[in-house]
């Protein structure tokens, strides 16, 4: 709230010269801060480690062997984004609890495959049915067409981020707007 007028504060103002396609992507950029604060106050207030003493960020490494199956661990880096040394710290985790298993990797016997357990893919499961029932009441007053077209929308959006790579004369980020990006 804006404490000298009573209201909440409006966008920034939209710089001289910028066409209709630079305010609306302002404007999308206001909503992901937004979004991205949300979830990180959401996440401190759970704690970064869960009751089974795992990272939250963990939990990303077995979704992705639930839903697509085994993966050498470089594979897995690559597919959640992720440096493969942070994702053997997480994976070493979830195999200490069980929730992920070392298989040999019948292409390659030097190698193995990681794949989730039996447990992992029932904590998985507990997990999604939480998710999936709090977004169920946070959309609650929504009709399904909606709920649908956010679905589209946020899938063609991460699917573009995810193929986006930044070119080398890309303007760098002023110090400090990396918190707001």
């Amino acid at each position: 709230m804006n404490a000298a007028i009573g209201a909440p504060p409006g966008p920034p103002p939209i710089p001289e010269g910028a066409d209709e396609r630079w305010a609306t992507s302002d404007r999308i950029g206001l909503q992901l801060i937004r979004l991205i604060r949300l979830m990180e106050r959401k996440r401190v207030s759970k704690g970064r480690v869960g009751d089974d003493g795992v990272e939250r960020a963990a939990y990303v490494l077995l979704a992705r062997l639930v839903i697509d199956g085994p993966h050498r661990s470089n594979a897995l880096a690559e597919a959640v984004h992720s440096d493969p040394s942070t994702v053997s710290r997480q994976i070493a985790a979830l195999v200490r609890i069980g929730y992920v298993e070392r298989r040999p990797d019948p292409a390659d016997g030097r190698a193995c495959l990681l794949a989730a357990t039996d447990e992992g893919h029932r904590v998985f499961e507990a997990n999604r049915d939480l998710r999936n029932r709090e977004i169920s009441r946070i959309t609650s007053d929504w009709d399904e067409t909606d709920r649908e077209r956010l679905v589209e929308l946020m899938d063609r959006f991460t699917t573009a981020l995810e193929a986006h790579h930044p070119e080398a004369h890309d303007v760098p980020a002023p110090q400090g707007a990396e918190e707001d990006r």
